[in-house]
């Protein structure tokens, strides 16, 4: 009872919030209450009658208390009503200010209406005053709307309750006073601008610009607060609604509540008023006695218990500081550890030290016993001796160091082994003490006992007491009646307080509410911001990733620079040799051209030698020619001979010279061919050097590419030259040749010697200057292949670079991937260990139950053993024997030792089910992030793939690049062969053609980096984005689909009423035309100007509809969006529901009411959404027939007019119709979506199914036509086999023929052999000799025949036997193949027949499956069609995405392009400079030349002189000297030569190395400069980075400031429209020039007219197909709600059936009910004539052994429903209820010390300790720590009383044990029937307790038989009557005689309150019963 109660007020408590604890305290009291009046009759009684007015006394005291406390209670609830009274009025007055404030905002409103039709009405006026004949409309069409908006005002909002109606026409209120705003708006701008065109300029415009601004900032204000009212309108109605059910639902249960409460107490009342009788005064005056020791025993209790928690935290305490002591032993063990270190250190030491100074201390010794033998010691000695005992010391210490050691583990076990040695003596102690009371209170009760026996049998004179008694009896009935008076007063005060609590508890919850949803609100807000936390935390980590990873980059990037430096490095080195060789080759054609200059200057010489020799030759011939006419002497002729001879052999001699130069330049020219090839090998190395470079540079190849540029400049000039020089060679040789012949005819043979030297000479020279040319060519054709080379050596090892990055970038992913695997292989390894775990601490406990079950037997056994020893003191002599109280004692002390052990298995298996749920947390901990952690496995493995897809496709696409390339090499380099000529034009082209190759390969890559670095970063951080740009895409093409629809319509509205305009401009043209009023066209222009401006303001507000429109679209599916999000939270927590049904059912029903109440609430919300909008709509119908109206005022075609306002209507209604239709198919397609998953799950299986279906049709398919082949193959070779034989048997048959004839033959030929052969031996005989001849030729010749014939029948044998062996194999394998082919065909026709059958049921399967799938195809394709949007929509995401990666690409182009014009313009600077720097060299060449001219001059002018001073010389006759001189002259001249060839040289040297300095210090200022710009690049990075921070940071604070800045936007915007609407006036009146052009777009838009109608049509057609689709979904709808219906209704009908059910039980037990109230009625009969009988007084003694047999029957019935919960609770361990546990451990402290160890043995039972367990328990504690409260639904307790389950209850342990409690309190909610009166005779005697259980059913006759003391006891008391039949509990069965008015011998059905039954379904888990049982 108390448990309920109790749980009664904390559900009160949940309920009621803040408020709940005064609710929970009263229903503490009133339970409290209700168990002291429980209390009052619950204890077992002795049956003295003595304390009868001190009991009566006790009741009253207990019920002035009970008075008191009520009062109390109702003050303190009548303050905290008024409190709650003042917080209601409160908050009303906080809702009232808030609604007069929104009724002063709707009053402003409508005020500022009224302003705005006083403006209209003046305006209206002024233009009246101009125009007197246009405005009688307008006035017309205002008025009205004027008189409706003044009559439709709705009263204000007075009153706090409001009804949804209120709301609704105050929501109609709002929207008709917005509409007609914006009307009268509208208005005023037509009436205005019709006032500026008339000419109206008095009022001014800024006054105009004002009130535009006012409208707006109006409007914008409306609109705000408009959407603000219906917000807070529909939270509101809402908040009433659920605030309403609420109350109402919790007011009824209250009542329902207080109702029976209220019934419980009068019938506790009835039954206290009833039930006292004379007998039951002594009775509860001990229970009084009995409450108050036990009270006392309860406050000792928790005192002890008290005492026991703080040992326990001293216990923690000392642990805690073991635990410290523990740490400092472990490091004084390190430091000893330590010490001991050095100690063993410092002993080796000594040992070596003692090892050195024994020799020592040896040879000392000798020494002194040689020099002094008197000195017993020497210091040596004593040091030594010093030594060994620090050693012995040392060794001593290392000892007890390691012992020390060793037991430092042992001594702390030892501390925590004596700790718990001295808690367990403690507790020995306490136990002891216990012990020790308990013996006391033994011996105290057998003294007590032995007291009573002796009064019982002395006090005779009882009789006269007992009518004293009977007197003060009546007297304390009238009391009671009195008492029974005030009680029912207490009730009525009662109800009175429960109404009060009522309304307090109303109150209260709406506070509750109020305050639940501030504080979910708040949690809401908390919840964004923690997400928004998240988020932000998130992007600071993707940030700081990305910086990571962009610092890793530049790291890289910094070590691809140091490489690509060290590769200039040496690609500059090789670039220096090149250029040194370059040199060389230079110095030596240099050197060449030299030696060219100088055989030219030889030639020149020799020429002018040839001259002089001419010269000579002429005055020689002169000479002779004088010397012939002379006459003169031969001698002169000899001389002159011998002269001429000499110069000859000087000419020979210069000859010679000049032909060893010509051998040496042939070597020289040798020698530059070897360096040639030298030079090419060179090349060929430096190719192999180039392959092996890493990194290229372009701006090395430029440099090169000027220099040599330069080169090719000087070789132009050189070539140049050497053709001059050519040239003039030619033109000497022509010379030469004349002078030649000229010569021949002289001196033909020096002539002919000398022509033939020359033209090998010039032969000479023409070979080596075509050598020249060649080698130039040669020379150019390298350098262009050596850049070729370099270029496709740079794209190679760029991508090179690229592949090793990628496959570093695999090889990091693969390290990745390894590690997480490994923490998963360790984190599978961890919990195989905690598996592991767990099941040791399962058999550990498994073990601990089986060893509880033991000693709960052990304890039965025990308490059998007691029970008997009981009886056999019930039965023993009055005398009481000495031995019965020590063995009592000592079974006292057994099952108080085993209640200890009880306890402590008790505790240590509360610590293994923790440990066991913290493990299985654990686990399941583990396989959540196991699971999680194999998704990101797959995750990344799926990533992996996509980048090994991606890297094969690069791979190929690079494989196909480089194959392009080294094809347009191919082409490159037959072109170069072809155009050499044009090279140094190509080579550039080349260049820029490679270089932007490489380019795209370098973007290509770069792409490819790129794409690869974002998909890692962004994994992370756009998966979050992903989400959030699809539902943006989402809305993005939805809104795009209906600003397209709606901007269709509107186009077709607004050309209809263009062309409306078109035809009205026409007719006033045509007016124009025939009356050619001036003022007519003036009007007509005006009408026209203002049709303009109304169309222009018609499209701007419309554009401005269609913007809110969008913008009231995009936050209706923002709420879609929102909606579907939580659906698909909702699908989740259903499955997580349905995975948790097992044990909580009942809380997937409430998280679905939950949710089904959150959408109901959006989805009204939405509605209200749409009702905005639709009213918008007809705010805008409004403004159009407003600009209709002000259109009509004309005149002009007002009937087209209306026709197109019509068709306008109709479109709107076919757009509704098409947005509703939209709106439908959206909702259905959402809800088709969630059952599609279902349904697509099911297709996928089903074609697996029908897959494996098909492979198997196909395969038998395939087997049949095998069969069928292999059939007909055996049939056509049985034929071929019948053919064969019939052939065989013929030829058989012919040879059969042919083998008789021959038979036949040979049996004519052998009679005739055989006569022919007597013939001859008979004439044989006599005629030997003469007849020998003739039988000899006759015998050959028979016998060749016959030889012939036995020969060709042996054939024919032969050929037969063969033939029969063919025949007999033929019908061998006839017959094998016949039977074989008939096993093949019957097995054929068995596989068929079984195919057949397979097929027919695969057919079946078949059809069945294509019904299925016809069936679920159409929703495969809304699952394909949905699928293939999503697709879209991703790639149109990939797209934007590529896009972007597209722009950043292309920005790095841009900058790469940049770069490379810087690059191009620094190269370009560099070339000039080196162009210039070449200049200089060529000018110090061409001083050099001049110099060198400027020499030969003066040598020439040497050699003229010396030639000169020689002919003198000669002359004179001094030729010898003349060539001393010569030669000193060449020698000389040699030495200049060298002398100037080394100065040249030397000044080549300095310049050059002047050059390389340059270059290099160019070179260090570029790497400068590179690396300012990779510093500037860093510095950008960071920048970057620190402003992508910044930014992120701005963009989290800017997200709040956006808002304010669109509104700023928006009023910018308007004020631009109305900018723009001036403008527009201004081109207005441009707008009569250009009417004609008006009218041939007119043309058009009638086209346009045309094709928006068949765009009509097609939307038409779109809408019947959605019609079509919406039907077939609407038809699957129903389908499923028939389901759903037919479900409900089967739920429905089975909860009637269990109804119908519960009824047919209630209605028996019922009738148990009545019977059980006669039966005590009876029993009452049976009391009252027992007071009568006299007899009775004898048999006291008999009396209370029988009482005490009850006790043990008692004892023995708790026992059996021990038993039973013990299966009840081993079927439901671990779902204790907490009330149940409660009330459990309350009431073991209520309960008598003798029989806690029941309450004790029933708490093991709930918790699952085992009989052995506890009997041990109880063994081991003899005294008891803690007394438990006594057994709930068992004998001894207090709050319930015990209740024996009938025989048809067993069925009930085998559900939870809160079932069992339900089943208890339904057959305890019965009222009970007054006892029935019995008469003396009826009571029937007792018999022993052996035969009691035999003697229940048996009738009185056989029980007086079978009574062994019948005779002596026939009228018995009923107070001997035996449990079975003096208590009839429940069971209608149990009759006999009733005990007196005592609560434990009623009925617990009178002492229990009454409960309706409840249905209890068996779906639902008891625990769910039991707290809607609690909730009611």
């Amino acid at each position: 009872m108390s448990s309920w109660l109790g749980g009664l007020g904390s559900g009160l408590g949940q309920s009621l919030g803040q408020v709940g604890g005064s609710l929970a305290s009263l229903t503490d009291q009133i339970s409290n209450f209700t168990k002291d009046m429980l209390m009052e009759g619950t204890e077992d009684v002795p049956d003295l009658p003595n304390f009868g007015r001190e009991e009566n006394e006790a009741t009253h005291a207990v019920l002035r208390s009970e008075n008191e406390r009520l009062k109390k209670l109702y003050s303190d609830l009548e303050e905290k009503h008024e409190a709650s009274e003042l917080q209601i009025k409160q908050q009303s007055s906080s809702y009232r200010s808030q609604l007069q404030q929104k009724e002063e905002e709707i009053s402003h409103l409508k005020a500022r209406q009224i302003a705005l039709q006083d403006e209209l009405l003046r305006l209206q006026s002024a233009a009246q005053s101009v125009r007197p004949g246009s405005g009688s409309v307008p006035a017309a069409t205002t008025s009205p709307s004027f008189s409706y908006g003044m009559s439709h005002h709705v009263s204000d909002f007075h009153e706090d309750d409001m009804d949804f109606g209120d709301v609704i026409s105050s929501q109609q209120e709002i929207n008709r006073l917005s509409n007609e705003v914006s009307r009268l708006e509208s208005e005023l701008g037509h009436w205005k601008h019709i006032a500026k065109v008339q000419g109206t300029q008095n009022s001014d415009q800024t006054e105009i610009c004002k009130l535009q601004n006012i409208i707006k900032e109006l409007k914008q204000n409306r609109s705000q607060e408009i959407d603000d009212h219906q917000h807070e309108m529909s939270v509101l109605q809402n908040a009433h609604q659920q605030k309403l059910t609420e109350i109402s639902h919790r007011h009824r249960e209250e009542l329902r509540d207080y109702e029976e409460r209220i019934e419980e107490l009068e019938n506790l009342l009835q039954q206290g008023g009833s039930g006292v009788t004379v007998t039951d005064h002594s009775k509860i005056c001990d229970l009084q006695n009995t409450i108050q020791i036990l009270q006392m025993e309860k406050v000792e209790s928790t005192k002890k218990v008290e005492e026991l928690e703080d040992k326990i935290k001293e216990i923690y305490k000392r642990l805690s500081s073991a635990e410290h002591d523990r740490e400092v032993w472990k490091r004084e063990q390190e430091k000893l550890e330590m010490e001991k270190r050095q100690m063993t250190e410092q002993c080796e030491r000594l040992k070596l030290e003692c090892s050195k100074s024994q020799p020592l201390a040896l040879g000392q010794r000798d020494m002194v016993t040689e020099e002094e033998g008197t000195l017993p010691q020497s210091s040596s000695v004593a040091e030594v001796l010093r030594l060994q005992q620090a050693l012995t010391d040392a060794e001593n210490e290392i000892m007890r160091l390691s012992s020390l050691n060793q037991d430092n583990s042992l001594v702390e076990d030892n501390q925590k082994l004596q700790m718990c040695v001295q808690i367990l003596e403690k507790e020995k102690s306490l136990l002891n003490q216990e012990k020790e009371e308990l013996q006391m209170s033994l011996s105290k009760l057998s003294n007590e006992y032995e007291v009573i026996k002796s009064t019982a049998t002395k006090d005779i004179d009882v009789f006269s007491q007992v009518r004293d008694l009977k007197f003060n009896l009546e007297v304390k009935e009238q009391e009671l009646n009195q008492r029974i008076h005030e009680n029912e007063i207490l009730t009525a005060e009662l109800e009175e307080l429960d109404r009060q609590n009522q309304e307090a508890t109303k109150h209260v919850i709406l506070i509750k509410d109020q305050l639940s949803k501030q504080q979910s609100e708040g949690d809401s807000v908390i919840k964004k911001l923690k997400e928004d936390l998240v988020d932000e935390k998130q992007r600071i980590h993707q940030l700081e990733d990305d910086k990571m990873n962009i610092i890793k980059e530049l790291d890289m990037q910094k070590e691809k620079l140091t490489l690509s430096e060290q590769a200039l490095s040496d690609l500059q080195l090789t670039k220096q040799k090149l250029e040194d060789k370059v040199k060389d080759v230079v110095d030596q054609l240099s050197k060449s051209e030299e030696s060219n200059f100088s055989i030219q200057k030889e030639n020149q010489e020799l020429r002018e030698h040839i001259r002089l020799n001419e010269e000579e030759l002429s005055t020689v011939r002169s000479e002779l020619t004088r010397s012939i006419t002379q006459g003169s002497d031969s001698n002169l002729k000899d001389d002159m001979l011998k002269e001429k001879e000499i110069e000859v052999r000087n000419l020979k001699q210069s000859l010679s010279e000049i032909e060893q130069l010509n051998e040496h330049l042939k070597q020289v020219a040798v020698d530059l061919r070897t360096e040639n090839e030298k030079l090419v090998v060179a090349c060929e190395d430096v190719r192999n050097q180039l392959e092996e470079s890493i990194a290229a540079n372009n701006q090395v190849s430029l440099e090169k590419n000027a220099m040599l540029e330069t080169l090719k400049c000087e070789k132009a000039q050189l070539e140049a030259e050497l053709c001059e020089a050519e040239k003039r060679q030619l033109t000497e040789a022509n010379k030469y040749k004349q002078t030649i012949e000229e010569l021949s005819s002289a001196r033909s043979l020096s002539t002919s010697a000398l022509q033939l030297e020359h033209e090998h000479l010039i032969q000479l020279s023409q070979e080596k200057d075509a050598e020249i040319t060649g080698l130039k060519k040669s020379i150019e054709q390298m350098d262009i292949d050596h850049q070729q080379t370099k270029e496709s050596l740079l794209s190679s090892l760029e991508e090179q670079k690229q592949l090793t990055q990628r496959i570093n970038e695999k090889e990091i992913c693969i390290m990745k991937l390894k590690e997480k695997s490994s923490e998963l292989q360790k984190e599978l390894d961890k919990c195989a260990q905690d598996l592991k775990k767990n099941e040791t601490l399962r058999q550990t406990l498994e073990e601990k139950e089986r060893s509880l079950g033991s000693m709960k037997e052990e304890n039965n056994h025990l308490q059998e053993e007691l029970e008997r020893l009981r009886e056999q003191q019930s039965r023993a002599v009055p005398g009481p024997e000495p031995r019965t109280p020590d063995s009592t004692t000592e079974l006292e002390s057994e099952l108080s030792r085993l209640h200890i052990i009880k306890d402590h298995l008790e505790e240590e298996i509360r610590r293994h089910q923790k440990m066991i749920e913290d493990q299985n947390q654990n686990k399941m901990q583990l396989l959540q992030s196991l699971q999680e952690q194999k998704k990101e496995m797959e995750e990344f493995r799926y990533q992996h793939e996509q980048m090994r897809i991606m890297h094969t496709q690069l791979s190929l696409e690079k494989d196909e690049e480089i194959k392009n390339l080294q094809k347009t090499i191919e082409q490159i380099k037959a072109q170069l062969n072809e155009e050499r000529r044009d090279i140094p034009t190509e080579n550039s082209d080349i260049f820029q053609e490679t270089k932007v190759q490489s380019l795209n390969i370098e973007n290509e890559s770069e792409k490819h980096d790129l794409s690869k670095a974002e998909t890692e970063r962004l994994v992370k951080g756009i998966k979050e984005r992903e989400l959030e740009i699809k539902l943006l895409n989402e809305k993005n093409i939805s809104l795009t689909k209906q600003i397209d629809q709606l901007s269709k319509d509107e186009v077709g509205k607004l050309t209809q009423i263009i062309q409306q305009k078109d035809l009205e401009i026409q007719a006033l043209h045509a007016r124009v035309s025939s009356a050619p009023c001036s003022q007519d066209v003036v009007y007509l222009q005006q009408q026209l100007n203002a049709f303009a401006m109304e169309r222009e303001k018609v499209m701007v507000v419309l554009n401005e509809k269609t913007r809110e429109n969008s913008q009231l679209r995009t936050e209706y599916h923002k709420m879609i969006d929102i909606i579907s999000a939580k659906e698909a939270a909702l699908i989740k927590l259903q499955d997580e529901n349905k995975k948790m049904s097992t044990r909580f059912e009942s809380s997937g029903q409430d998280m679905f009411k939950e949710t089904v109440q959150n959408l109901s609430r959006i989805i009204r919300e939405k509605d209200i959404e749409i009702d905005a909008l639709s009213q918008k709509c007809q705010t805008l119908l409004t403004v159009l027939q407003t600009s209709a109206t002000g259109s009509e005022a004309g005149g002009v075609n007002s009937n087209q007019f209306e026709e197109l306002l019509q068709e306008r209507d109709k479109l709107k209604q076919q757009v509704k119709k098409m947005e509703e239709w939209k709106q439908q198919v959206m909702t259905t397609v959402q809800n088709m979506q969630h059952e599609s998953a279902q349904l697509q799950e099911e297709l996928h299986q089903l074609q697996a199914q029908v897959l494996v279906d098909s492979d198997n049709n196909s395969k038998l398919q395939v087997d049949y036509t095998g069969l069928i082949q292999s059939y007909e193959q055996n049939e056509t070779k049985l034929k071929n086999f019948g053919q064969e034989l019939a052939q065989v048997q013929h030829s058989i048959g012919q040879l059969c023929n042919t083998k008789d004839l021959l038979l036949g033959k040979l049996d004519i030929m052998s009679p005739q052999l055989s006569s022919g052969s007597t013939l001859s031996a008979q004439s044989a005989e006599p005629l030997k000799e003469s007849q020998a001849a003739e039988p000899c030729e006759s015998s050959q010749l028979l016998q060749q025949e016959v030889d012939d014939l036995r020969r060709s029948l042996q054939e024919r044998d032969a050929r037969i036997r063969t033939l029969q062996e063919n025949n007999h194999r033929l019908s061998e394998s006839v017959a094998s193949s016949s039977e074989l082919g008939r096993k093949e065909h019957e097995q054929s026709d068995l596989e068929i027949r079984q195919l057949k059958e397979k097929q027919e049921v695969l057919q079946n399967l078949l059809k069945e499956k294509d019904l299925l799938i016809k069936a679920k195809s159409d929703q495969l394709l809304s699952s394909n069609e949905n699928f293939t949007n999503k697709v879209n929509e991703n790639e149109l995401l990939r797209q934007a995405v590529t896009n972007l990666k597209e722009r950043i690409l292309i920005l790095e182009m841009d900058i790469s392009k940049l770069k490379g014009e810087n690059e191009k313009i620094v190269e370009s600077s560099r070339g000039k400079e080196t162009e210039y720097q070449a200049l200089q060299e060529t000018n110090m060449k061409f001083s050099m030349m001049l110099r060198e001219k400027e020499f030969e001059c003066h040598s020439m002018r040497e050699k003229a002189l010396a030639f000169e001073q020689l002919l003198k010389e000669k002359e004179q006759g001094k030729a010898g000297e003349l060539n001393q001189l010569l030669n000193a002259v060449k020698s000389m001249q040699e030495k200049t030569v060298t002398f100037q060839q080394e100065r040249d040289q030397v000044m080549l040297a300095l310049k050059q190395k002047q050059m390389e300095n340059s270059t290099l210090q160019n070179e260090v200022q570029h790497l400068r400069d590179k690396e300012s710009r990779l510093n500037q690049e860093l510095q950008r990075l960071r920048d970057h980075l620190l402003e992508l921070e910044d930014s992120h940071t701005r963009e989290a604070l800017a997200a709040e400031d956006r808002e304010a800045k669109l509104r700023k936007k928006v009023t910018v915007l308007e004020e631009k429209l109305l900018t723009s609407s001036n403008a527009m006036e201004s081109a207005s009146h441009q707008a009569s020039v250009q009417v004609e052009s008006l009218q041939e777009q007119l043309n058009m838009v009638s086209k346009q007219r045309d094709e928006t109608a068949l765009q009509l049509s097609v939307s038409q057609d779109q809408v019947k197909q959605y019609a079509l689709s919406l039907a077939n979904l609407q038809m699957v709808l129903e389908h499923f709600q028939q389901e759903e219906k037919a479900m409900y209704s089967a739920e429905l009908e089975k909860q009637n059936q269990l109804l119908t059910q519960w009824k047919k039980k209630a209605e028996n037990l019922e009738g148990k009910v009545l019977s059980l109230q006669e039966s005590l009625d009876e029993a009452n009969a049976a009391l009252d004539s027992a007071s009568r009988l006299t007899e009775q007084l004898d048999l006291k003694e008999e009396q209370i052994e029988e009482l005490k047999k009850q006790n043990e029957l008692h004892q023995e019935m708790l026992d059996d429903t021990q038993k039973k919960l013990m299966s009840l609770m081993s079927s439901t361990e671990g779902k204790v209820d907490k009330v149940l546990m409660r009330n459990l451990f309350i009431g073991h402290f209520h309960t008598p010390k003798n029989q806690r160890h029941e309450v004790l043995r029933l708490m093991g039972s709930i918790l699952g300790v085992r009989r052995e367990e506890m009997e041990q328990l109880f063994a081991e504690d003899q005294g008891g720590v803690t007394r438990w409260m006594t057994g709930w639904l068992g004998g001894g307790s207090k709050s319930v009383p015990s209740t024996p389950l009938r025989p048809n209850q067993q069925s009930v342990f085998n559900s939870s044990f809160s079932e069992l409690f339900v089943k208890f309190l339904e057959t305890e909610s019965h009222p009970s029937v007054p006892p029935p009166k019995l008469s003396v005779h009826d009571l029937k005697p007792l018999d022993s307790p052996g035969r009691r259980k035999a003697d229940v059913g048996m009738p009185q006759s056989s029980k007086d038989i079978a009574e062994p003391r019948a005779g002596r006891r026939t009228d018995l008391n009923p107070f001997l009557a035996p449990r079975s039949a003096a208590v009839p509990l429940i069971n209608p069965a149990g009759h006999g005689p009733a005990g007196p008015g005592h609560l434990l011998l009623k009925p617990i059905s009178d002492v229990l309150p009454t409960f309706t039954p409840l249905p209890v379904s068996p779906d639902n888990s008891a625990g769910v019963v039991l707290k809607d049982l609690l909730k009611q």
